[in-house]
């Protein structure tokens, strides 16, 4: 798969890159940010995709979050990718922040104007490490995820989907419980249709019930002055009930004074890439 170089920056050390492909997934042109450490000049080192959430594209979490030098410390590389397919002239698809284009859910579509190009899932899932692993110094044994509030459902999702997959997960005021918030109902009820019980394979919540697979070790920080916590988007509650159910071990922090932006993120990401780095590179 062609690649093009859209940026390089060095930074502490290594390099903040962009890169453009065709995806195959999704037929059309994607973006993703890599943080290449001063580590991965000499050796493969293990690798931590981010999933970012609504409205997001691949330079959010690669401009704001400040993550790079704990990333360089602990020798990990970093993959920012886009939040959805762009540009695919789909009746709809942008006429609102939370559905659509920036919105893709990390699902793959089966209703009829959106299962062609919004495939997420199976973008992060596959596409995406297979051309990570093939083009970039990875050890493709040692993958990591995280993500903030849709890219935290994300996050969740494809960890306990498949166990085994990622050496870690965390999230970020993640969105636990699709299903029952309204973010979540017009999001599955648009790519996924009307029939619930299909939604329930992208619902952390879910999917946790009934989690028989290799350990995970979940960390979740939720800022208490959380807008969207208070509008009952999130529900981390419902996740932390079924994780403690199956005895899924979840580190659950709920931080006073902090909100759902970035400032929060940057405040905790060391906490988070220490978390990755205990695990990638044990």
């Amino acid at each position: 798969m062609a690649m093009k170089e859209v940026s390089s920056n060095k930074c502490c050390g290594g390099f903040q890159k962009v890169f453009e492909h065709d995806s195959v997934e999704l037929k059309c042109k994607m973006k993703f940010g890599i943080y290449l450490p001063p580590k991965a000049v000499t050796e493969k080192c293990p690798v931590l995709y981010w999933l970012s959430g609504l409205t997001c594209t691949e330079q959010n979490f690669i401009t704001k979050a400040a993550f790079h030098q704990a990333a360089a410390e602990h020798g990990l590389i970093v993959v920012a990718p886009d939040t959805s397919p762009r540009g695919c002239n789909i009746q709809g698809e942008d006429e609102s922040w939370d559905f659509g284009t920036g919105a893709g859910f990390y699902v793959d579509a089966t209703e009829e104007l959106w299962k062609t190009n919004y495939r997420m899932y199976s973008y992060i899932k596959d596409e995406l490490p297979i051309l990570i692993n093939a083009n970039f110094p990875v050890d493709s044994g040692r993958m990591s995820i995280s993500g903030h509030s849709m890219g935290g459902h994300g996050a969740l999702i494809l960890a306990l989907k498949n166990p085994g997959k990622y050496k870690s997960v965390s999230a970020f005021a993640p969105i636990c419980n699709p299903m029952q918030c309204p973010w979540g109902k017009k999001a599955f009820s648009g790519y996924l249709g009307s029939n619930t019980t299909n939604w329930e394979a992208y619902d952390a919540t879910h999917i946790a019930k009934s989690y028989q697979g290799s350990p995970l070790d979940i960390l979740i920080d939720q800022g208490k002055d959380d807008q969207f916590l208070t509008a009952g988007q999130l529900l981390p509650d419902n996740f932390i009930a079924a994780c403690t159910e199956r005895k899924i071990p979840v580190v659950f922090r709920l931080q006073q004074g902090y909100d759902h932006s970035y400032y929060f993120i940057t405040t905790f990401i060391n906490d988070h890439i220490r978390h990755h780095a205990k695990y990638l590179n044990a």
